[in-house]
């Protein structure tokens, strides 16, 4: 019985397309789209999906960041798959949408960004980003890849 209902449970989520379902997938489909000048607007989003090892497309969905021309992603102080998956080849895309951005990711080491990136992660998400030590959380700026 408790199989049938975790079952059931999982086809619900599934069917209302729930951004919050932590499952990883492969590739990003959509339209490619140019690089916006300020993100504040597109980043909108609560979720977004990222797609990380362009040989073996890996994807996630995470919570976004736009303060203006930047845009970040936070896993906090997990190395995450997709964190290693950065470190060893910066190229992500990012579907917002329908739209399709080809990205660079940079980690950010400047503590002032990282206070400029938790001041608007606290009032889009009302609470604070986990681990905020610029030195052992895992914070991304997308770059343009131009």
């Amino acid at each position: 019985m408790k199989i049938l209902g975790l079952s059931l449970l999982l086809v619900l989520l599934t069917a209302c397309s729930a951004d919050f379902i932590p499952f990883s997938g492969g590739a990003l489909d959509g339209k490619l789209a140019p690089v916006p000048d300020d993100w504040s607007e597109v980043s909108a989003a609560e979720v977004i999906q990222l797609e990380t090892n362009p040989a073996k497309p890996y994807s996630v969905k995470l919570w976004i960041i736009g303060n203006g021309k930047q845009l970040y992603v936070h896993a906090g102080a997990n190395r995450t798959t997709w964190v290693e998956h950065i470190e060893d080849d910066p190229r992500v895309k990012l579907l917002i949408g329908g739209n399709l951005y080809e990205l660079l990711a940079e980690r950010v080491t400047d503590s002032n960004d990282f206070k400029a990136f938790s001041a608007v992660y606290v009032s889009k998400y009302g609470s604070r980003p986990r681990n905020e030590n610029v030195e052992e959380a895992y914070l991304f700026r997308l770059l343009s890849r131009s």
